[in-house]
C-alpha cells in the first residue's frame, strides 16, 4: 500500500521522528539512507523516504507490503499526525459533521 503526506516539517526533523516513532511498534530499522528508512518486524515491513518539494514542503511517502488496511497502514496514518502535530502543536482536532 502507498501513503503520503505532504508536511512543512523539514526532511531531517521527519526522519528524527520516523526513527522515534516506528522502533515503539516493534519494527527494526534494517537500512538507512539519505532521507529513507526502510522498517521491519511482525506488523511487515515498510519503506520510508522524505524529500524536499518546491517551496517549504517535504513530500513523505510509505510504501508497505500489506494489503488494504492493515495494522501497519495504521500506523502509519497515525504517524502522518505526528507529524502534524510537530508542525502545528496548537492544531485541535474537531469533528466535521
Amino acid at each position: 500500500m502507498r501513503h503520503f503526506y505532504r508536511s512543512q516539517t523539514p526532511p531531517a526533523d521527519v526522519l528524527v521522528v520516523a526513527d522515534r516513532f516506528f522502533p515503539q511498534l516493534g519494527l527494526s530499522l534494517v537500512t538507512t539512507a539519505a532521507r529513507t528508512r526502510t522498517f521491519t518486524g511482525a506488523l511487515g515491513s515498510m519503506k520510508l523516504s522524505a524529500n524536499a518539494e518546491g517551496g517549504h514542503y517535504t513530500f513523505v511517502e510509505v510504501h508497505t507490503d500489506q494489503m488494504g488496511e492493515s495494522r501497519m497502514d495504521r500506523n502509519v496514518k497515525k504517524f502522518f499526525v505526528e507529524l502534524h502535530r510537530l508542525g502545528d502543536p496548537s492544531h485541535q482536532l474537531e469533528a466535521s459533521y
